[in-house]
């Protein structure tokens, strides 16, 4: 018998999907790789360098011997539901419903995305702001969806709400909000939510919030959740994770918190996504959610420190940047080095300089390659070490 020849088997593969032809890998990410690559000190990807509250740790050891090691209920442990529910409640001054109201997920990550599969259908069209975290838009791609981008202005970072309604009358579904945002560190005025609100009721239109910076905010700002407005509950799916709050980003432990309807929905979603979240980190992180007011307090005098340091450090080393109103990124303006390319300035810096950043332009939907994002979620040394090497920026860029 005459084998068949399978020598040019590759040649005629079928095309593989559309969605993901204008993709490239997370730059975010990348930047780690090359920090790691450079030995360089990663101010690039969102991540702390100091442990999670010790509570937590007791309590993930405590969970190795017990019996949290099959799957939880689809959308979330039952006491994990309640101790968030009773969080949220708390926080958000809107009673949270533990069996009605919440979808635990694989981190915020995938909380967005079921959140958008959830309410926007092939065609639609999803208002993003820009600058925006990575993942949205490629979020409303994979969904299906068009992004309409409506830029925030620097340096307030301010809408012009007539740009914003342009976008809902071009047929906008949803609007993705990040409050307060990565990577400006924007936190939205009550005043600019209830424009947003306005909008959202007059085009019949559904907000997604991504609130994974909800506890750190520095004064005198203050958070206010979109979904507690008038008329809002209804219309709002907040997302959010345990991963900034209680510096367990290796976790994935997020969640979804809507009304009934759409949670009915994101419940089936979220259940061909990934099934569940893990169970042993759920029970553990019973222990966090569990904190009084007192923990979110010191969280944000502890990132208050942080931030006030790292930007007297730039300050004395004369590198312009903005001031966060929340989260824990800065944007430093990088024009006077006269790179054409952001990324290929962060690329030598991490190589030159041993600072490892995020090129702006990976968060802006208009041609701006002015910005380098760093974060300061580090130990304090972590900083300084930063500082002393960004301190030689000018030598070694130039």
């Amino acid at each position: 018998m005459r084998c068949m020849d399978f020598s040019n088997r590759f040649l005629i593969m079928p095309a593989l999907s559309h969605r993901t032809e204008n993709f490239t890998d997370s730059v975010i990410r990348r930047m780690t790789r090359v920090s790691l690559r450079c030995n360089a000190v990663n101010l690039s990807q969102g991540f702390p360098d100091f442990a999670p509250p010790a509570p937590l740790l007791t309590r993930l050891a405590e969970t190795a011997s017990e019996n949290v090691h099959q799957y939880s209920i689809t959308w979330g442990a039952k006491n994990f539901r309640e101790a968030l529910a009773a969080k949220q409640t708390h926080f958000m001054g809107h009673p949270v419903d533990p069996e009605g109201e919440i979808v635990v997920t694989c981190g915020s990550t995938e909380a967005m995305m079921a959140a958008m599969m959830s309410v926007v259908n092939p065609g639609d069209k999803v208002a993003v702001f820009s600058p925006f975290y990575e993942n949205y838009g490629a979020d409303a791609i994979l969904s299906g969806a068009e992004p309409i981008y409506v830029p925030l202005r620097p340096p307030e970072f301010l809408f012009d709400p007539r740009e914003l309604e342009n976008a809902f009358r071009q047929g906008a579904k949803a609007l993705i909000l990040c409050n307060p945002s990565n990577p400006c560190g924007k936190v939205f005025t009550r005043k600019e939510l209830e424009c947003i609100a306005a909008l959202v009721e007059k085009y019949d239109a559904f907000v997604i919030t991504d609130e994974v910076y909800e506890h750190i905010v520095y004064a005198p700002y203050e958070h206010t959740y979109f979904a507690s407005l008038p008329g809002m509950w209804d219309r709002t799916l907040s997302c959010s994770s345990l991963s900034k709050t209680y510096s367990i980003t290796g976790w994935r432990l997020g969640y979804v918190i809507s009304s009934p309807r759409i949670i009915e929905t994101v419940k089936k979603v979220h259940d061909f996504l990934t099934v569940g979240a893990p169970a042993p980190l759920q029970e553990a992180a019973v222990t966090g959610l569990r904190f009084g007011d007192d923990y979110y307090r010191d969280l944000q005098g502890l990132y208050t420190r942080k931030r006030d340091m790292f930007l007297a450090g730039l300050d004395a080393i004369g590198l312009p940047h903005t001031i966060p109103d929340g989260a824990y990124y800065i944007l430093v303006d990088i024009s006077e080095f006269g790179y054409a390319s952001d990324l290929e300035f962060c690329e030598a810096l991490a190589e030159k300089v041993g600072v490892g950043a995020v090129p702006g332009s990976s968060f802006f939907r208009e041609n701006v390659n002015s910005y380098m994002r760093l974060h300061f979620a580090k130990r304090e040394e972590t900083l300084q070490a930063a500082l002393e090497r960004l301190a030689k920026i000018r030598e070694r860029m130039r």
